[in-house]
């Protein structure tokens, strides 16, 4: 490959609480991506949180959070140079993902009885906006302090096979209470569907370097959405007590992840969408993990109907990132805060329906802790 890895991967000492840490060199994703410049950039809170992103997918590079003892550590898993993100294997590391976040049934849906055909990039699905959906393009940055950056990004008419020119802004911003805070905004001059998540990996313990299985989940959901063989809902809303789908009490995520159990079958483990409880009220939690070796946890938070946790199932040890780590099977996790997968062929889900005259709004909230 391609892979740069170690060799290519430049690091800088970076002073933070009398601290020292590696932060990925902003050099290491500087170059020209179809006649754009792709840039890194690196924001940081009152409390010595560092975030890193790029403007090439609006992608999440790293953040590095303090563990039970105060030590900071890298827990995004990703790439460590912009060429590796661009000619890598895509995993969608860290990337905004649109026009829609997950997947839509034989790519195509109908809006006024007009139906649309999207590109079929798995299997016979529409996955993540298609192979040049948002996390593959390069974003404008329309302001950057040291604790928050916008993005925003121009979707033009039939883009991807979508209808209308959507005008997207993303903004991250690290707050005061350790939290790394995106809140998505949009317009629309043609009726259009618009489902827009963040893919960033975590890895609490070690960045990567080791299995998630450890770790301990707990999902503010009573339901999720069954899937068939593509991964496609079926449209029930299914119960998830008495199933390995229950994580309505912190369980480890490799307790039951191989459980003789057919969704698990289906998803080769964890990958699928829970209705939660939260009716989207953004204080109140969607999701939490914690490493209990680390001490490190992380709260979701989202003004967003479902979640989608994905246990790293198609990970496979080819992909190298940061500081030469292989990721392997199960070594990273993601908890995107969206609507429903297919929502525009289920009409008993929430719609995505974005009309000429609305806004767009969306907030997904990663916040870190510590815990003895």
């Amino acid at each position: 490959m391609k892979y740069l890895g170690i060799f290519a991967l430049l690091l800088v000492l970076f002073s933070c609480n009398e601290k020292k840490i590696a932060v990925v060199d902003k050099d290491a994703f500087a170059f020209d991506y179809e006649g754009k410049q792709t840039r890194l950039y690196t924001l940081e809170n009152e409390n010595g949180l560092i975030c890193q992103i790029t403007n090439y997918g609006a992608r999440v590079v790293s953040l590095f959070a303090p563990d039970k003892n105060g030590k900071l550590g890298d827990v995004i898993v990703g790439y460590g140079t912009g060429k590796d993100f661009v000619e890598g294997e895509e995993y969608f590391f860290g990337g905004i993902i649109g026009r829609y976040g997950n997947r839509i049934a034989n790519g195509a849906f109908s809006i006024d009885s007009v139906q649309y055909q999207l590109e079929k990039n798995d299997g016979d699905n529409h996955l993540h906006g298609g192979s040049k959906g948002f996390y593959h393009q390069i974003w404008n940055v329309e302001s950057n302090t040291a604790s928050e950056i916008i993005f925003s990004l121009v979707s033009p008419d039939m883009d991807s096979g979508y209808p209308g020119t959507v005008k997207v802004k993303v903004k991250y911003q690290l707050t005061a209470d350790n939290a790394l805070k995106i809140e998505y905004s949009a317009t629309s001059d043609k009726k259009t569907i618009l489902n827009l998540t963040n893919h960033s990996y975590f890895n609490l313990k070690d960045g990567g370097k080791s299995s998630i299985n450890g770790h301990l989940m707990y999902i503010n959901a009573d339901k999720f959405t069954p899937v068939n063989g593509g991964l496609i809902p079926t449209g029930e809303l299914a119960a998830v007590a008495g199933t390995p789908m229950d994580f309505t009490k912190p369980t480890a995520i490799g307790d039951r992840v191989d459980a003789d159990f057919e969704q698990i079958k289906l998803g080769h483990g964890y990958d699928h969408n829970w209705v939660l409880n939260t009716n989207g009220d953004v204080t109140k939690v969607a999701a939490k993990v914690v490493d209990p070796e680390s001490g490190r946890g992380l709260e979701v938070y989202t003004s967003e109907p479902g979640i989608q946790f994905y246990g790293g199932n198609f990970l496979k040890g080819t992909a190298v990132g940061k500081n030469g780590i292989k990721y392997a099977y199960r070594s990273a996790f993601c908890l995107e805060t969206q609507h429903f997968p297919d929502s525009p062929n289920k009409p008993e889900f929430p719609s995505v329906i974005l009309n000429p005259g609305q806004e767009y709004h969306s907030v997904c909230i990663y916040k870190f802790t510590t815990e003895k």
